[in-house]
C-alpha cells in the first residue's frame, strides 16, 4: 500500500512539474561561479563566458525574439547601453531562438550588444531557467544574472519585469561595485 501511495506522490509530482514548468536544473546560487557557455551571437560570433572575466556581466535570458516583453527588456538595456559601458559592465541576452532570428531583431531594434542563440536549451537548463509553455513549447524565463568580475553570481532577478529592468540592473551594479571598493 506505501509502495503504491509513493509511486502514486511520484506520478502526481512528475506532472505538476511538466505542467508548471519548473526549470529543469537548480538555479546557481548567489556567490556560486556562473555556468559556462560558448555560444554563437547574431553574427555568428562564438562567445565564451570565460571572455568577459574581469567585467560585470548582464546576463539575461527572454523567452522570444521580437515579442512585446522581450522587445520592451532589450530596448531598455539598449538605451542604458553607455551608462553599462562606463561601470565597465556588458549586457549579453540569450534565447532560445536561433543566429538569424536574433541578426533580425538585433538590425531591427538597434541592439549593440550580443544575443546569444541557445537552440538547444542547454545553457538556459544550466541556468535553472527553462521553461514548458502550454504544455510542449520551452523557452527560457525573463530571468537575469548579474555574474561579477569573478565570474561569480552576484545577482539573480527572476520573472522580471521587463519595463525599467535595464536601471535596476544598472543601481545594482554601481552598488555592488561601490560595496567592493569599501570591502
Amino acid at each position: 500500500m506505501l509502495n503504491l501511495a509513493a509511486r502514486h506522490i511520484a506520478t502526481v509530482a512528475v506532472a505538476l512539474f511538466a505542467v508548471t514548468g519548473i526549470a529543469q536544473a537548480a538555479t546557481p546560487a548567489v556567490g556560486q561561479p556562473a555556468p559556462a557557455f560558448k555560444l554563437k551571437d547574431q553574427d555568428g560570433k562564438v562567445h565564451d563566458l570565460a571572455d568577459y572575466k574581469g567585467k560585470w556581466v548582464a546576463l539575461y535570458f527572454y523567452p522570444k525574439d521580437d515579442t512585446p516583453g522581450c522587445t520592451t527588456q532589450a530596448c531598455g538595456f539598449r538605451d542604458n547601453i553607455f551608462a553599462f559601458n562606463k561601470e565597465g559592465a556588458v549586457i549579453v541576452g540569450i534565447s532560445v531562438d536561433d543566429v538569424a532570428s536574433h541578426k533580425e531583431f538585433a538590425e531591427k531594434h538597434g541592439l549593440p550588444f550580443a544575443l546569444l542563440a541557445d537552440s538547444d536549451k542547454a545553457v538556459a537548463k544550466r541556468y535553472g531557467v527553462l521553461k514548458t509553455y502550454m504544455g510542449v513549447m520551452e523557452m527560457p524565463r525573463r530571468d537575469t544574472f548579474l555574474i561579477d568580475p569573478d565570474g561569480r553570481i552576484a545577482k539573480h532577478y527572476e520573472s522580471v519585469d521587463p519595463d525599467g529592468h535595464s536601471k535596476v540592473v544598472l543601481e545594482d551594479i554601481k552598488a555592488l561595485k561601490a560595496a567592493r571598493a569599501t570591502g
